[in-house]
């Protein structure tokens, strides 16, 4: 039986799920106008399978509503604490955002950037990336953020595919005690890019650069440009942002977000699954170039008024007491991070955060995978003392925002470990078998989402056959995000991993998600990690990659057995590993994503290829070494 936790924030608000039920499309709408509009809509949808605009005809404006509207009630309160990884610190009121971002317009203005215009941001965690967003939102500029840890070949790729005119970057940006230095990156990005008339250069870390013609400080911009920067009107549907996501395969998609449509579901979701109050301290660690970071970071909590904290670097750098260092420095009410952060933390044991104070903690959250009971259970207990609710978030780049999470604004539910809960209002999802039939309760099938909804993109940059084929094509007329799922007799939703993400063992198909949640089971186990090899006989076999918890004493034998013993008993004995390797540390992007093309690139004996958004490349060498030495040891017996 699945445990439950009965535990709210005291909000029940059954009139919003009806409305939404009865008819989504004016529900949508009434959310809709709770953000300023410079004209009303004539048409709330205009839908055209697969092709969805919402609020047609309606003029508004991102940046307005995230600095604009705060300035008569706000101007004075704190928009962003941020810290820095070197210590460093800031903190910048609305009004002071609001000057900025106008500057940086008329900036972007003086460089000849219009209506239309492209501009890539290539810049670390630092303040100056969600001013540069607004900025370009200001003026009807489409930005596409990507992650400063991207190699140059990615970056020029980028860049190219969305032909921008304006590339925005800084010196470097400090990771881990080193310099990233990220203007050199975009120097061999852009050697043989004709689009990219000019370089803006944020001076964060003081390294010396190679100044070239087209390359403009930061700091000289703004200190000629004017300070008043009026919001462009831009219709509904204007595209605000291009993300690209990658693939397993080929070059990445341009995942492209109009305007209005994006905004009230980020408004409506920030709202009704964080409770937000004008006194809460929110922090989501995303980095601001994954679609977290956008809706999240920098236009969720602007839209809405909030104070946030943004941080600078690794999660664990100093020290593996650094979250709650700035948890308690900043006194935040709701802390929104990954599973795999979680996992990490775990492993460090409970007396690094035990020894902080995390009482101002009133509401916690994951994105970005599907978290496990046993890890849930830890958030819940070591990190909310048994008092905060936990919104386990489940969405896509594609998405915009949230589909399925509890939401405590508008509703108390129980909470199920491991459980993203019931979908929001207005969005209508289900679990399908391969014709599209819903399955059975507690069946194993496909997510599918069977109507429009506002934060849904647009379509993929200069691709709507892409588009059509890569989401739409599966069952007719239903978004298909890729997703295992069950959906319980509650009506609660499990999520399973990618559909695509699947182990193939003699014949058998086995969800890494489901693999690696019961390894973790185990309660020596802080995370794991699955890949299958080529196996002449059963298609595949199973390999396992495990990171113990502190101060575990037991043999690798005894555990290696205990953990097949958990595996057997979770999923079967079908999804036994071949080998089990026990390594310290597993190879992760710098976003929290555990690389395991890697790790069945060096089980399967191959090439590793490029490792340039590693977070940790000695992570790489000491799978390495735990792979060779195991095989060492087989091959003697």
């Amino acid at each position: 039986m699945v445990e439950t936790f009965n535990i709210g924030l005291g909000n029940n608000d059954t009139q919003t799920r009806k409305r939404a039920e009865f008819d989504f499309s004016s529900f949508w709408a009434e959310q809709a106008k709770k953000l300023d509009w410079f004209d009303d809509w004539d048409v709330t949808l205009d839908w055209n399978p697969p092709f969805a605009k919402w609020f047609v005809g309606g003029k508004i404006n991102a940046s307005y509503n995230a600095l604009d509207v705060h300035q008569k009630t706000k101007s004075k309160k704190t928009a962003i604490f941020w810290e820095g990884e070197d210590g460093t610190s800031r903190n910048i009121a609305y009004e002071e955002m609001w000057i900025m971002v106008q500057k940086f317009a008329n900036a972007l203005k003086s460089l000849g950037v219009k209506k239309g215009d492209r501009v890539t941001i290539y810049l670390p965690m630092v303040p100056e990336l969600p001013i540069s967003m607004l900025a370009c939102a200001r003026i009807g500029a489409t930005h596409t953020v990507v992650f400063s840890g991207f190699s140059a070949t990615s970056l020029a790729d980028r860049i190219e595919d969305s032909k921008s005119k304006i590339v925005i970057t800084a010196d470097g940006g400090f990771r881990r005690g080193s310099v990233v230095e990220l203007k050199s990156v975009v120097d061999e990005a852009i050697a043989n890019n004709d689009s990219v008339q000019n370089v803006i250069i944020l001076e964060r870390t003081k390294t010396p650069i190679k100044k070239n013609p087209r390359d403009l400080l930061w700091s000289d911009l703004m200190n000629s440009s004017s300070d008043d920067c009026p919001a462009e009107k831009l219709d509904s549907t204007h595209p605000l942002f291009i993300l690209y996501t990658s693939g397993t395969t080929g070059k990445p998609k341009g995942v492209l977000h109009g305007t209005g449509g994006y905004l009230t579901h980020v408004h409506s979701t920030f709202g009704w699954a964080f409770d937000i109050k004008d006194s809460d301290v929110f922090f989501c660690t995303a980095d601001i170039g994954w679609v977290t970071g956008h809706s999240y970071v920098a236009y969720g909590p602007l839209l809405h008024g909030a104070t946030q904290v943004i941080y600078e670097g690794a999660p664990d750098y100093p020290s593996p007491s650094r979250m709650w260092e700035i948890l308690q420095k900043y006194k935040v009410t709701i802390f929104y991070t990954t599973p795999t952060a979680l996992r990490m933390f775990m492993k460090f044991g409970d007396d690094i955060p035990n020894s902080f104070d995390l009482s101002s903690l009133r509401l916690l959250g994951t994105v970005g995978e599907p978290i496990n009971p046993e890890v849930w259970k830890w958030y819940y207990k070591t990190i909310g003392k048994e008092k905060c609710p936990i919104i386990d978030t489940w969405w896509q780049t594609e998405t915009g925002g949230m589909l399925i999470s509890p939401l405590p604004g508008i509703e108390t539910i129980p909470l199920k470990p491991g459980s993203g809960t019931l979908p929001i209002p207005g969005v209508d999802i289900a679990v399908v078998d391969e014709e599209g039939n819903d399955v059975k309760p507690n069946t194993k099938g496909y997510l599918v989402i069977r109507k429009p909804w506002p934060g849904m993109l647009l379509t993929l940059w200069g691709d709507d056959t892409k588009y059509q084929t890569v989401y739409w094509s599966k069952y007719k007329n239903c978004y298909y995000p890729g997703d295992y799922a069950i959906k319980d007799e509650d009506g609660y939703f499990w999520l399973l991993g990618r559909a695509d993400d699947v182990l193939k063992v003699a014949g058998h198909r086995i969800g890494t998600a489901e693999l690696e949640s019961s390894i973790v089971s185990h309660h020596d186990v802080a995370e794991s990690a699955v890949c299958g090899i080529p196996d002449a006989i059963k298609g595949e076999v199973i390999i396992a990659f495990v990171v113990l918890k502190e101060g575990i004493s037991k043999s690798e034998d005894i555990l290696r057995k205990e953990i097949v013993s958990e595996i057997r008993n979770g999923v079967g004995p079908i999804a036994t590993p071949e080998q089990i390797y026990f390594v310290s540390k597993l190879p992760k992007t710098r976003s929290g994503k555990i690389m395991r093309r890697l790790l069945k690139a060096i089980a399967s004996k191959e090439k590793i290829g490029d490792v340039s958004t590693l977070e940790d490349g000695a992570a790489v060498n000491e799978v390495q070494s735990a792979f060779d030495e195991l095989q060492k040891s087989i091959n003697k017996n």
